[in-house]
This record gives structure tokens, C-alpha cells and sequence, in this order.
């Protein structure tokens, strides 16, 4: 008879200490794909349903008529009913067709197109933080040094914010993410303070685009599209706040991640200096073996199965991208990093469907760029001491990752 082992797939402690639980993920897999979590009344949230197979999570994830972002939010904590107004114009948290209207308009300024354009101005800012980097020493660390201010860098660039705002941005968006951290976080009301402030900047971004417009993202927002939609001021202020975080943490912990497994993997680096035509599978294993995102949550809006298993509605269920990323029935040896693996349908940015995530091609680009950078001017870059990761069950991130680093020009 097989025994379910004592899992907390939602405390943030555990992920600081060792990562993603993948053995546990493991098992659940095998044993109980749809599992009952029975939940905290300490930590104040419900019980849940655990989905951990590939298959599952894109189920979910392609039918938001039947499991709903809005209902309760997309976020795993429970949000307070004088939150939830607000918090539902965020796309985020909206399910189609008011989610369709609002993509639709922010779609403009992700098009491939759009994002190809800027590949050169990453590709000089990579090259600039290589550099500054280098003249620092030989010792440096690969979150705060590189992978940190590269997407702080390309959001401003988007935003048309000024250079000196990147360090708010910065506070602000770890202060968001680090609910669960007191080193980013040490109070629900810092966090509030943190997110009012952000709102504030968006607010003040929107009126200086309206009474200046640019060649900017936020100026194509405000305008009106062919057939007159346009972002709302609260929309507006929102998806800046969503761009802000989700833009600069999600790349920030997938370069971070991406450089350990490379570290962890010599081989695999090896390879990519060996052929750079592997830049481009490494983006995907990368962001396929990190997984950002751990998980979202979504609310049953009817009763259903999945699995056989009855599902009620208003049930809380909770979407495991990082589990279904090593699902053995979708991924040849799922536990190995493959820089060229091909194909790899990871759901690294969602499992398809409305929430597909906005910023893949940009995420994939900034990626790319990076480390090719890397490989060109730091190749020799190794481990020098220990890693420390985020305190949290949703994002996983890394804090802090010592390197030492060696410039081509001195090997």
C-alpha cells in the first residue's frame, strides 16, 4: 500500500531551503496527480486541489469558462473582499471576454516585431553590465551585478522612465514578490505601501504621456486603437504594476537559474561555447528547468472532474508549472539540463490558453542576448560561494549568487 508523504507544497521556508520540491512533485504525480491539500487556518488559506501532471495544468489553463482567474484571483494567498474591485481590472486576474478586450490593446507593444527591434539596445545594455562588472573585480554576484538590472534596464526602456527611477522599480517589485521574505517584505502593509506607490508612479507616467506623447509603449496604451478601446487610468496603472513585476522578476530569476544549471552543468556550457546555434533551445530549457513561476491558482466556477475526481464549484485549485516542467510522460529524461533539447512544450510561460505569458518572445530575447554575452566575454564565469534562494512557494528565485568572473580578454 503506498503511504502519501508529508507534503507542504505551499510553505515558503521549505522552497528557501531546498528549491522546488520535485520529489515530492514526483510522487504526486504518480500517485495522486489531483491531490487534496488540506491547507493552514495559521497561514489563512483553504484547502486546494494540487495539479501536477502536464496534461492537467494545460487543461486548466485552456478553460477559464470551467476554472477562473477572476472568480478569487489568480494569486495562491486569499485577497480580502475590499481587494478584490480593484485587483480584478488587473489581467492577471480576468477571465475572457473582458481579458480578450484588454490583451488586444496592450498586444501592441509585444509584437515580435516590436520586441525585435530592441535586440540591439539589449544586447548594448548586456555588454554595458558585462563591463561594469568586470571593472569591479574578480568577484561579483550574478543576481545583483547582471541578471537583476537587465530587465529593470529593458523596462524602463519600454516605459520611458528615466534611468535613476530603475532602483524604485527595483524596491518596488521585490517588495511586491517578497510577501513571504522579511528581507524584501516585513509587514502585509509595507506591501500595500509598496504597491501604492507604484500606482502612483503609473499615474504620473500616464499624465506626462498624455501631455507629451513619445515613441513609447505607454504612449500606443492611452491612445485609442481602430476601433476606439483603450486602457481605463485604473487599467492603465495596473498592467504597469503587472509589467513592473512580472517583467523584471520572472527574467531577473530565469538568468539567475539559467546560469546556475549552466554552472552545474559544465557540459552544457561547454556545448552552447561550442555552438552558439544553442543560445536559442537553451532560452526554452532554461526557463523549462527554472520555471519562474511555480504556481498559479485558479476557482472552480461549476462542478467537474479531473481525473475522476470531482472538483465542486467555488473549489480553490492550484496549477504546478514546475511540476508539470518535469512531467516523465511529456519530457525524455525530464531530469537532466539539456541545452538543444528539441522540442520542449514547457509551460514555463503558462499553460497556453488566455494567460499565455505576454512577455515570452521579450523574456527568450533578453535570454538569448545575455548569454551569448557571457559566452563571449566571460566565459570562465564559476560558482565562488553558497546561493541563497527567495523565501517563497511562488516565485523561484534566487537572492544572491556569488560568481567569480574572468574577461575573455584576460584568458
Amino acid at each position: 500500500m503506498t503511504t502519501t508523504p508529508d507534503i507542504d507544497l505551499v510553505d515558503p521556508g521549505a522552497y528557501e531551503r531546498g528549491g522546488i520540491p520535485h520529489e515530492q512533485l514526483a510522487w504526486l504525480r504518480e500517485h495522486e496527480p489531483v491531490h487534496r491539500h488540506h491547507g493552514d487556518p495559521e497561514r489563512e488559506y483553504p484547502p486546494f486541489w494540487a495539479l501536477t501532471r502536464h496534461e492537467d495544468v494545460v487543461h486548466v489553463s485552456r478553460h477559464p469558462e470551467v476554472f477562473s482567474s477572476w472568480q478569487r484571483l489568480a494569486l495562491f494567498d486569499e485577497t480580502p473582499e475590499e481587494q478584490l474591485v480593484l485587483q480584478r481590472m488587473m489581467m492577471l486576474n480576468q477571465d475572457p471576454p473582458e481579458h480578450s478586450r484588454k490583451r488586444s490593446i496592450v498586444n501592441r507593444g509585444f509584437t515580435p516585431r516590436a520586441i525585435g527591434a530592441l535586440a540591439e539596445h539589449i544586447r548594448d545594455i548586456c555588454r554595458k553590465l558585462v563591463d561594469e562588472t568586470a571593472e569591479r573585480g574578480d568577484e561579483a554576484d550574478f543576481v545583483r551585478d547582471l541578471a537583476a538590472p537587465l530587465p529593470l534596464y529593458v523596462i524602463c526602456e519600454l516605459l520611458g522612465a528615466p534611468p535613476e527611477d530603475r532602483e524604485k522599480i527595483f524596491t518596488w517589485s521585490n517588495t511586491l514578490i517578497g510577501g513571504d521574505d522579511p528581507e524584501f517584505q516585513r509587514s502585509r502593509e509595507e506591501g500595500q505601501q509598496a504597491a501604492a506607490e507604484l500606482y502612483t508612479y503609473a499615474n504620473g507616467l500616464a499624465a506626462d504621456r498624455r501631455a507629451n506623447p513619445r515613441e513609447d509603449i505607454v504612449t500606443r496604451l492611452l491612445q485609442p486603437d481602430a476601433d476606439g478601446e483603450v486602457l481605463s487610468g485604473d487599467e492603465f496603472e495596473l498592467f504597469v504594476m503587472l509589467l513592473s513585476v512580472a517583467g523584471n522578476e520572472t527574467t531577473r530569476n530565469a538568468a539567475s537559474g539559467g546560469m546556475l544549471a549552466l554552472l552545474e552543468h559544465p557540459e552544457q556550457w561547454a556545448r552552447l561555447r561550442a555552438d552558439r546555434s544553442l543560445v536559442r533551445t537553451a532560452a526554452d530549457e532554461i526557463v523549462r528547468w527554472v520555471t519562474p513561476v511555480n504556481m498559479f491558482r485558479r476557482t472552480a466556477v461549476r462542478d467537474t472532474e479531473i481525473r475522476g475526481t470531482k472538483i465542486a464549484e467555488g473549489d480553490k485549485v492550484v496549477v504546478f508549472y514546475s511540476s508539470a516542467n518535469r512531467d516523465e510522460a511529456v519530457f525524455a529524461d525530464p531530469y537532466s539540463f539539456d541545452a538543444g533539447r528539441d522540442p520542449n512544450p514547457h509551460i514555463g510561460f503558462g499553460g497556453g490558453g488566455p494567460h499565455f505569458c505576454l512577455g515570452s518572445h521579450l523574456a527568450r530575447l533578453e535570454l538569448s542576448v545575455l548569454f551569448e554575452t557571457l559566452l563571449d566575454t566571460m566565459p570562465n564565469i564559476e560558482l565562488s560561494g553558497n546561493v541563497r534562494r527567495l523565501r517563497s512557494s511562488f516565485i523561484n528565485g534566487i537572492k544572491e549568487m556569488p560568481v567569480r568572473v574572468r574577461p575573455a580578454s584576460l584568458d
